[in-house]
């Protein structure tokens, strides 16, 4: 047989083949024909709505940018930390509606490289929807919508569609400050410019931030593997970007490893750690986290991950052959000044520039993503340009904080919602609460201007207000029950604005309540104090006393609230400290003064 005959046997194969596959197409088939169309016209009217909510970022200096995507209608919107840096306090965003919008920096998480903004002008913007994201499945459709190569001088974004290749991808920090968790993996085109934007589902719900993405020989073209931060990893940390602070990632205080029977141990453990404290040990098996079986050492840094620091989760693990659960709070990744010292204040001595080669191709710099600017820092940075008039009210410099005027915005609101509950301020001292245990025993406690005591089944406490707070921890084995009460008072009747230092931590969840509370940490002497309340009622429904951040604080949950005077007061109080129940107490008495005209803090 000659090579023209295989030759034509081939062609004639290929045709074959083709009509083969794509007859029913080529043949007139109206039900196949209605179902593509359909198909298409579903996919274009998803992307239609979802593309109204992107927005395209640009430096306030027009030298970078990336995208986002707005998720409430009062303007409050999702980024990179990577795209924002370089702007500073505000920069500049397009949306598909043609209309250029000045927007400020809200609240940062640089670890998980998020960042939330707020675009002034209106209440009204377009948003995304926002799905579960733990929905998602790998051959899953999705597209991305975004910024890439800062192409949309135009304000219209560019979208690419792919599908979902993999799903709770861990990437290890490799010495940087970032660390991407729990991520989506797609190979929708992932380009410079696009950080930061949107990645929606097939039906143009919210799924995830995109952020990283391979690049083919350090250059500018995506190989098709891009990385999104997960919605629901953004949900935890909401809360705490609205807060306006720098948001630290959560570690358990505890390294582990796996065995040679593939458990995943503890190797060590700090011993000041609250996951200590809960009894984990050298040599324990983790097993579960936040609801998450643990069967690797990365899903235990994955599931870490999506967790803030300071939130207490459900952590199982195997000792001696018994399995304990427990709640354990969560320490930060970094130190109290680190984080602000790596992101604020920026390098202490200068940077020698590395080889253009040694980095992977997800951490190279690329065009529309690099930072340029450190985030400034009040005073520090004289060569900035100001902000307009119109925007500056919107920014509040404060260290530690990424605006602080978001976080008194909140701070603000919520004590507002609580007085609703209740005017406290001209309360005179002392106050005095009658009424029983569970067990059915007498407690008497009198809240007075110099002392606080309590008579409980047992010997009474007395806590001089003069002296050190925590130092004075009765009854035993409460953490400190009757200072706990004498710093719920003093909130109540001085408000933040007199209490001392008080700021807003953020959302938080709490045993007693379904949903995620907000939180006031408040700080007077040397005790740190967590005042939580019900986001919906306004109602302060617990507090964590913490004469230490290394101890475990005395916690206090209030319910049963009645009116007293015309304020509404908790009648019942469950009283805790550790894994230990200390009291469940029932009011049957508030014995409250009268009023005076002013009431001064000191």
């Amino acid at each position: 047989m000659t090579r023209n005959d295989c030759s034509l046997r081939i062609c004639i194969g290929c045709v074959m083949l083709v009509l083969f596959a794509f007859g029913p197409l080529v043949r007139a088939d109206d039900e196949v024909a209605e179902a593509v169309l359909k198909a298409e016209q579903q996919r274009i009217a998803a992307i239609a709505k979802a593309k109204k909510g992107a927005v395209s970022v640009f430096d306030n200096g027009g030298r970078g940018g990336g995208s986002g995507v707005v998720i409430t209608p009062d303007g409050y919107a999702l980024t990179n930390f990577h795209v924002v840096k370089p702007a500073g306090d505000y920069m500049k965003c397009s949306m598909p509606d043609g209309r250029l919008y000045d927007a400020v920096i809200v609240g940062i998480d640089p670890t998980g490289d998020v960042a939330m903004i707020k675009l002034l002008g209106r209440d009204d913007f377009p948003t995304a929807e926002i799905a579960d994201s733990d929905d998602v499945k790998v051959g899953d459709w999705c597209f991305a919508i975004g910024n890439p190569f800062l192409l949309a001088t135009d304000f219209q974004p560019t979208v690419t569609y792919g599908i979902v290749s993999g799903v709770h991808r861990y990437q290890y920090p490799a010495g940087t400050l970032l660390e991407y968790a729990d991520c989506i993996q797609t190979d929708a085109s992932i380009n410079p410019g696009n950080s930061g934007g949107p990645l929606f589902n097939a039906e143009g719900y919210l799924i995830g931030i995109n952020g990283r993405g391979s690049f083919e020989k350090r250059g500018r073209v995506n190989v098709g593997v891009g990385y999104a931060i997960s919605i629901n990893q953004i949900k935890n940390f909401m809360g705490y970007l609205r807060s306006g602070r720098l948001v630290d990632h959560a570690t358990l205080g505890a390294t582990v490893s796996s065995d040679e029977d593939g458990r995943v141990v503890v190797t060590n453990i700090i011993e000041s750690s609250d996951a200590f404290r809960r009894g984990l040990r050298y040599g324990d098996e983790i097993v579960s986290l936040g609801g998450r079986s643990i069967s690797t050492v990365n899903e235990l840094k994955n599931v870490l991950g999506i967790f803030p620091k300071s939130w207490r989760v459900p952590v199982s693990y195997i000792q001696d052959e018994r399995r304990h659960n427990v709640l354990v709070r969560l320490a930060g990744v970094h130190g109290a000044d680190e984080l602000t010292a790596k992101v604020q204040r920026g390098p202490q001595a200068p940077e020698i520039p590395k080889p253009k080669d040694d980095k992977p191709d997800e951490e190279k710099e690329k065009p529309g993503d690099k930072p340029k600017i450190p985030l400034p820092v009040p005073g520090h940075d004289a060569a900035k340009k100001p902000a307009p008039k119109e925007v500056a009210k919107y920014i509040q410099s404060r260290e530690g904080f990424a605006n602080f005027y978001f976080n008194s915005l909140n701070r603000d609101r919520v004590w507002n919602g609580f007085s609703s509950t209740g005017d406290f301020t001209k309360l005179t001292e002392p106050w005095r609460l009658v009424g029983k245990t569970a067990n059915g025993g007498e407690i008497e406690v009198v809240l007075g201007p110099e002392k606080a005591l309590a008579k409980l089944p047992g010997s009474p406490v007395i806590v001089d207000l003069s002296q050190d707070l925590g130092n004075q921890l009765g009854p035993v084995g409460s953490g400190g029950f009757v200072v706990a009460l004498h710093l719920w008072q003093r909130m109540l009747t001085l408000e933040p604005a007199k209490y001392g230092d008080v700021y807003y931590l953020g959302t938080t969840p709490i045993p007693t309540e379904k949903d995620s509370v907000d939180v006031l940490v408040a700080t007077y002497q040397v005790v740190e104090t967590r005042f939580m309340f019900d986001a919906q009622s306004g109602q302060l429904v617990g507090l964590e006393m913490y004469p230490d951040l290394n101890v475990d604080p005395c916690e206090i949950y209030f319910s049963d609230y009645h009116e007293v005077d015309g304020r509404l007061l908790p009648h019942r109080m469950e009283v805790r400290h550790g894994d230990h129940l200390f009291e469940v107490i029932q009011i049957d008495e508030f014995d409250l003064p009268a009023e005076t005209v002013d009431n001064k803090g000191d």
